[in-house]
């Protein structure tokens, strides 16, 4: 009675937590900036639900089509609504198009395609950041804010993709130096990016 009981108690944690994840879209190879995710490019994972992190769905592969990758996507990475753009991303040589999923207080009102806004990672691990960070951040001030990218362009704002696969409502993207890329994506996964409205830098 007793294995008996234990092993329905097991059964039952496992159904538990199989009711915790969700079926989502892992990118097997890597896609560049611009261009469309292949079928051969992805292969269903399962997450955890809940997490508040806008997962496109596995159900939701059929509408990839109608979307180009708002920035590199590299293999392994879980696909995010805002790594994802109805447009026809092109970017200028040396530069990178950059998804950012924020919430109130990591962006100023207001914000609007085209504005010119300095990107600072923020949160107890931001010092961390400027390792690697090709000499564009800048953490004069010592303290918890590390400026990872400064004269970054907006390029799209919320309401610019309202049909957005796995759209968070706040999704943003920008174009920044393509030396800053790696450090800012990083940061922007750990949530831990805001922005600084800025003079638009003149010649």
């Amino acid at each position: 009675m007793l294995l008996i009981l234990i092993g329905a108690l097991g059964a039952t944690v496992l159904v538990m937590r199989a009711g915790n994840r969700i079926s989502a879209i892992e990118i097997t190879e890597r896609v560049a900036a611009g261009e469309k995710i292949p079928d051969s490019a992805i292969r269903e994972v399962m997450v955890a639900d809940g997490s508040g992190i806008n997962y496109v769905a596995w159900a939701d592969r059929s509408l990839l089509g109608r979307y180009r990758a708002a920035t590199d996507i590299v293999d392994g990475s879980v696909l995010v609504g805002h790594m994802l753009s109805s447009e026809d991303v092109q970017i200028k040589e040396g530069k990178a198009v950059i998804g950012l999923s924020l919430k109130g207080g990591q962006f100023p009102d207001g914000l609007k395609i085209g504005d010119t806004v300095a990107v600072y990672r923020v949160g107890n691990d931001a010092t961390k950041s400027s390792t690697g960070n090709s000499g564009n951040s800048g953490n004069s001030g010592g303290g918890a804010n590390t400026l990872l990218a400064n004269n970054a362009k907006i390029k799209a704002v919320p309401g610019g993709n309202g049909d957005a696969l796995g759209s968070s409502g706040n999704a943003y993207s920008i174009v920044v130096d393509q030396s800053v890329a790696g450090p800012l994506t990083l940061a922007a996964s750990a949530g831990e990016v805001s922005l600084v409205l800025v003079p638009a830098s003149k010649g």
